[in-house]
């Protein structure tokens, strides 16, 4: 009877983590298994510290990025020709004398607005028509989803070129160097997506109990699709979200590399990488620096998009 009673408890003891795992809420045992997954954690640490970079630029950037320096122009990093390299550009400098390093971390603040920025709006204008589209359904459906339907049909590149060329020479291509025209360009071509994911969460939760539930005690329509239909599609949102930033600075850097993004002289990857190309036959870093960052910030955005689309998976609670 002891040794029956002595493995029973050991039992109990061996089931407790697992039964306290299951009694967490679906936010809760993400963030346990967010916090478990080492990619996700160093894709984190990688956000972080690009987005403190970008924040205190003025602070931690050597020089002015658009400041020149003529006499010490295309300058190699210290890795490279010691003929070639200088102490005060740790990461060489352009053929306008410009110091890498300043505009690297410049860049960052740039791309971090257009992967954020834009990916707002998004959210904001898609997850909108798709809770209507979906709430409502019958004619508003059909008016919202036809909509949806002709943006769609065009391909997101193609449209981005054509928002950027057309508009590039108005008042709104010159505010802030193309800024503001980038992100209502990503907008615009963007929200389509997140409509149509938004409705279709929408269309499957609409008839649930907790929905009927809200109507039986007089709920507007308004509190039922904030209140009770909104908080049951943020996870796929979520995840939405974080792979349409990495999307988002991809963009810009291939149009600032087209040279129809943004305006130099604003430092950003992209037109890095634009400028870069005149002397690559030299020196490839001034191309191979900025095209590292873009890479190294969408791997680590695209890690924690993977991340997230596993954590608030419920059929992986269990795991």
């Amino acid at each position: 009877m002891a040794t029956l009673a002595a493995t029973a408890s050991g039992r109990h003891h061996a089931d407790a983590p697992e039964l306290a795992r299951k009694q967490r809420s679906l936010w809760g045992d993400a963030v346990y298994r967010l916090k478990r997954n080492r990619a996700v954690m160093a894709a984190l640490a990688v956000v972080l510290v690009v987005a403190v970079l970008a924040t205190l630029a003025p602070l931690i950037a050597p020089y002015d990025p658009i400041r020149q320096d003529t006499p010490n122009s295309l300058m190699e990093p210290f890795w490279g020709n010691p003929k070639f390299t200088l102490a005060q550009y740790p990461l060489g400098s352009d053929q306008l004398g410009r110091d890498i390093l300043s505009r690297l971390i410049w860049s960052a603040r740039i791309s971090l607005l257009i992967g954020f920025v834009p990916v707002t709006l998004v959210f904001l204008v898609g997850a909108t028509v798709g809770m209507a589209a979906g709430f409502y359904g019958r004619w508003v459906d059909n008016c919202l989803m036809r909509i949806v339907d002709i943006i769609y049909a065009f391909p997101d590149l193609l449209f981005l070129i054509i928002i950027m060329a057309t508009l590039r020479g108005t008042f709104l291509g010159n505010l802030l160097g193309g800024l503001v025209l980038m992100f209502g360009a990503i907008a615009v071509v963007g929200w389509v997506g997140m409509a149509r994911l938004v409705r279709g969460q929408v269309l499957s939760l609409r008839e649930k109990e907790f929905v009927e539930a809200a109507r039986a005690t007089g709920a507007t329509d308004g509190r039922i699709m904030f209140r009770h239909l909104f908080p049951n599609t943020l996870a796929p949102i979520i995840v939405s979200v974080a792979f349409g930033v990495p999307g988002a600075i991809l963009a810009e850097a291939t149009l600032s590399f087209l040279g129809i993004g943004i305006k130099p002289p604003t430092p950003t990857w992209g037109v890095m990488i634009n400028e870069g190309f005149v002397v690559f036959s030299t020196t490839p870093w001034p191309v191979l620096l900025p095209a590292f960052c873009i890479s190294l910030v969408m791997l680590a955005f695209t890690f924690l998009g993977d991340g997230l689309r596993d954590a608030l998976d419920p059929r992986q609670r269990t795991k």
